[in-house]
């Protein structure tokens, strides 16, 4: 995953967080769960995921093998 991938996924998630679409929406989901909450319940699990996906896929390993050495402190 490089770095533009990254920078543009997260920006996407920045956008979407701005839930004005749903701001007078007063639906319920299941009779009792308005639907701005359950929208920001699967924003939290996708901005979950894609952090865990940035930090196994685009962690730069190559800073951490410079920590292990002891390096100059």
């Amino acid at each position: 995953m490089s770095s533009p991938v990254v920078i543009t996924i997260f920006l996407v998630l920045l956008v979407l967080h701005q839930d004005f679409w749903l701001k007078n929406d007063a639906s319920l989901v299941a009779g009792i769960v308005p639907i701005g909450l359950v929208y920001h319940m699967a924003f939290t699990v996708v901005a979950a995921l894609f952090w865990f996906a940035v930090v196994r896929l685009a962690w730069p390993y190559s800073h951490e093998d410079d920590d292990e050495q002891g390096g100059d402190q």
